[in-house]
């Protein structure tokens, strides 16, 4: 494992009111930068004050898009300091640096290098319930001319933000419009990696649902539009006759980590699991027989984001009479019980970071 250099900051920021910040708003005093060229590999492991960066105008990714991000969180827990699967994380973002022809990483170093700058930064984890330390974690290609070919160099960011509580006025349901119009992503393509670019793809039909009154889009798939795939910004899991049941992964949906955690404890629960293709249709009719007992998101933002109405071709469909399902709301508890050391941590989800 290569040697990780800090470079000390000469002043420190004041930190913020996190009850009183948006999402991805402030950042901390330090971050964590590593280099990659096609002669040295990837090189200079370091931690150093947060900063702007500079690339060329003609850089790379501004132009062909070849970049990749991960999403995750550290909590505090009493006197720890503790980040939620991160390794698994990292092993996602190795996926992604394959999908778009990206060096990958020495895994060792960089979850090293998170840790270590979690620990220097362990003073910015909020400490009221559902706040969290945000953790971002890119690659960018940085080649400083054109041409549409897989870039020789790169860097590799860690950022860190405190972010609020996602539920700011309390835990509570969503209501999500069926997209049968737009495609967010096709099976071979880049659907399955945390790219930018799939969150480009996805905009448009974000804002037409905001302006027809949703809170976000669920994709069909983009050859028959027909079987469901996710939501814009997590998985989606439906409750059908006493199964939890969730779109297999085939290449156009995002493996979420969140997603893992919730088929693991379910499991353990004793609730029966399935991963395999959900049609709009059987949602439609498992609706109407009742078999359908309740619909939620997973993700790391959310955790977990009971939908309450699901409109589908001008229609909606209130799932559970608009409420939190038990079992969305026992998922949410023991999810977010693990975050803050309240629920015994029996998977190695959690790994401790520092000490206060």
């Amino acid at each position: 494992m290569a040697e990780i250099r800090i470079v000390k900051a000469e002043t420190l920021k004041e930190k913020p009111d996190v009850s009183k910040i948006g999402f991805g708003t402030h950042f901390t005093d330090y971050m964590f930068e590593m280099d990659y060229t096609e002669k040295d590999g990837w090189h200079d492991a370091r931690i150093i004050p947060y900063g702007d960066i500079t690339v060329s105008p003609a850089n790379t990714t501004l132009h062909y898009g070849q970049a990749i991000f991960e999403g995750l969180k550290a909590y505090r827990q009493g006197k720890r300091a503790v980040i939620f699967r991160p390794k698994t994380h990292l092993e996602r973002m190795e996926n992604s640096c394959r999908l778009l022809d990206i060096p990958e990483f020495p895994m060792e170093t960089v979850h090293e290098g998170l840790k270590q700058l979690v620990a220097l930064e362990k003073d910015w984890i909020p400490t009221e319930r559902g706040q969290s330390l945000y953790i971002r974690p890119f690659i960018f290609a940085d080649d400083p001319y054109l041409g549409v070919s897989v870039s020789g160099s790169y860097k590799l960011l860690i950022i860190l933000s405190p972010v609020a509580a996602y539920y700011a006025h309390g835990f509570a349901p969503v209501k999500i419009m069926v997209e049968d119009t737009y495609v967010r992503a096709v099976r071979g393509g880049l659907g399955e990696a945390k790219t930018p670019a799939n969150y480009a793809a996805s905009l448009h039909a974000g804002l037409v649902a905001h302006q027809k009154g949703y809170d976000q889009t669920l994709w069909l798939d983009g050859v028959e539009r027909k079987y469901i795939e996710e939501v814009g910004s997590m998985n989606i899991l439906f409750k059908i006759g006493g199964k939890v049941v969730t779109p297999e992964l085939d290449g156009s949906i995002l493996n979420g980590v969140t997603r893992r955690t919730v088929l693991a404890v379910a499991k353990e629960w004793g609730v029966p699991t399935e991963e395999r293709k959900i049609s709009i249709d059987e949602i439609i009719d498992g609706y109407k027989s009742g078999a359908l007992e309740e619909v939620f998101g997973s993700g790391t933002a959310a955790v977990i984001s009971p939908v309450g109405v699901l409109g589908y071709k001008g229609h909606d469909m209130v799932i559970g009479g608009g409420k939190i399902g038990p079992f969305a709301q026992k998922m949410y508890d023991y999810i977010e019980g693990l975050h803050v050391g309240e629920v015994e941590d029996k998977y190695g989800f959690i790994e401790t970071v520092a000490e206060y």
